[in-house]
């Protein structure tokens, strides 16, 4: 009856803490965490499949890495922001993998470092459009996707 049953208790928590405490409100916040659970259970995605599971910790080494690293840059353009002009732009960058996991765990990393945001994947051309803070050089960008984040994501979920 209820797949998901902490997300339904959840759901009937939040409920009631956002409109009190009612019999009416009890009644229709079970209604609704049973249909969105129910609804929940229909959109159930497959199990990531990850074949090289011990390769995450160097992918969370180099994405904290990478993230500290971006912070600093991203404060220095901010804090310089009256003497050197940074150039924000966008690129399309063109992806080999096509698992859907490994393209969520891109996005988040991508978006996640400060100073580049994941816009558009289009699944057509398996291309992805970022938006850049500061894009002088579009090969450095390219090849930190390709080589650091992509080709490491394609051994971890091949």
């Amino acid at each position: 009856m209820l797949p998901y049953p902490v997300l339904s208790l959840s759901l009937l928590v939040m409920w009631l803490l956002l409109n009190g405490f009612t019999v009416g409100h009890l009644i229709l916040g079970i209604f609704v965490a049973v249909f969105a659970s129910w609804a929940m259970a229909s959109l159930r995605p497959q199990k990531p499949r990850l074949v090289k599971w011990y390769l995450l910790p160097k992918l969370f080494l180099v994405v904290l890495y990478d993230i500290l690293k971006s912070n600093i840059a991203v404060a220095g353009i901010i804090i310089r922001s009256g003497s050197r002009q940074h150039d924000p732009g966008f690129l399309t960058i063109h992806l080999e993998m096509r698992s859907p996991f490994a393209l969520a765990v891109l996005a988040v990393i991508l978006t996640s470092t400060p100073g580049s945001a994941w816009l558009e994947y289009d699944s057509n051309e398996n291309s992805v459009l970022l938006h850049i803070l500061d894009l002088q050089n579009e090969t450095v960008w390219r090849d930190t996707i390709k080589n650091r984040y992509e080709k490491l994501l394609m051994e971890i979920f091949a």
